[in-house]
């Protein structure tokens, strides 16, 4: 008998993350940070037990794809409707005052413009895998602030796309005609189809049969299909396949089929959300932050603190009450997922040299490492506590 190469690493994964989760249980600790925490003592900097990043990556985007699903399946549309001012005016205002705020420390620095609009970008991005995870964990996505941070990490994912634009133009890229005309196309249809959800509530999915419902194995494959089908679908438009699967489960929702589904798939996000977070943390280089530990944790500091307080007030303004305001915005103090996607953009233009790249990934990988331990500390801060 002979065994399978890769036996030993797949045990050895599963076994880091077994471990470090049940320590991380023990703590009272999200699992999220188990799971970056194995990342990176698998990584090649550490242990060096997975060194396929490039496979690890795209499983991990398959679990970003599929807690998206997840989540628009617990979305009413008629909120996100009510909360358009956040969404629009919030996030807009959140991404424009983070610019500002980089340009005027990178006058003093002598930074070019398009890398103070490339950094302001990347520090104004939420991690929507976190807060999502914490959000479901603790039962807050029903709340107003957990509303109100579902509403700015759609807009987010969305402003991603504008803001890839705007760093091909300064960086002299042209912008295809056919891609941007396919986005254009793709988010009208996404529109209409959350519009139509929205005017029509009630219906049934024509491709999902009593079959499919009754019998277990078909519904696995069924539920995949719902939810990488329109994640294909909006891919193919240029835009986030993310989106397209948030939609998805938006529409399984409104069809009140999101019960078998949910059953059906429960294990599969479990995976493939723990696969994006361990493909994060393997990310960071430790023999980078070593010599320049302080930095990194000053830099990861100063990005919790600084997108709180933006944050925060731009809540505020809105209408929402001082506790409120600031524990939305400590929720989404963190870098997010999509920032990784911008510094490699900005590597490759050659805006960002390598060891700032570096430094890029390591201070978002710390801040999705402390992320759960600075919102905690602002929720009793801001007297939310239960």
């Amino acid at each position: 008998m002979h065994m399978d190469p890769m036996m030993p690493t797949i045990v050895g994964c599963i076994t880091a993350i077994l471990l470090i989760g049940m320590l991380m249980h023990t703590l009272k600790q999200p699992n999220v940070i188990a799971y970056l925490l194995a990342g990176i003592l698998l990584g090649p900097s550490a242990f060096a037990l997975v060194t396929d990043q490039i496979t690890l990556d795209r499983i991990g985007a398959l679990g970003v794809v599929m807690l998206m699903f997840f989540i628009g399946m617990e979305v009413s549309p008629k909120k996100l409707i009510d909360n358009w001012k956040i969404a629009v005016i919030g996030t807009f205002a959140q991404i424009a005052i983070t610019v500002l705020i980089v340009k005027l420390i990178g006058l003093i620095f002598g930074w070019p413009t398009i890398l103070c609009v490339l950094l302001g970008f990347i520090l104004a991005l939420s991690s929507t895998a976190v807060v999502l995870n914490l959000l479901q964990n603790r039962n807050e996505l029903e709340t107003s602030h957990g509303q109100d941070a579902l509403t700015v990490l759609l807009a987010q994912d969305i402003a991603v796309i504008p803001m890839l634009i705007v760093i091909g133009l300064l960086s002299g890229d042209a912008i295809s005609t056919t891609e941007a005309t396919l986005q254009i196309i793709g988010g009208i249809a996404l529109l209409g189809l959350c519009a139509w959800i929205v005017i029509k509530p009630d219906f049934r999915i024509p491709v999902i049969g009593e079959a499919v419902k009754n019998d277990h194995d078909l519904q696995v494959f069924g539920a995949l299909l719902l939810c990488f089908g329109l994640a294909l679908i909006s891919g193919l438009f240029n835009l986030s396949a993310a989106l397209g699967a948030f939609v998805a489960g938006m529409v399984v929702a409104a069809a009140n089929e999101a019960k078998w589904v949910h059953g059906s798939l429960e294990s599969f996000k479990t995976v493939f959300v723990a696969l994006f977070f361990v493909s994060i943390g393997m990310l960071v280089d430790i023999g980078f932050i070593l010599p320049d530990w302080y930095k990194v944790i000053g830099l990861t500091l100063f990005a919790l603190i600084l997108n709180t307080i933006i944050n925060g007030a731009v809540f505020r303004l809105l209408g929402e009450s001082w506790g409120n305001s600031v524990y939305t915005g400590a929720l989404l103090a963190q870098i997010g997922e999509f920032s990784f996607v911008l510094a490699a953009v900005g590597m490759t233009s050659g805006i960002l040299a390598d060891a700032n790249y570096q430094l890029i990934v390591a201070v978002i990988a710390f801040s999705l490492l402390l992320s759960p331990f600075w919102i905690s500390y602002t929720r009793r801060f801001a007297n939310l506590d239960k």
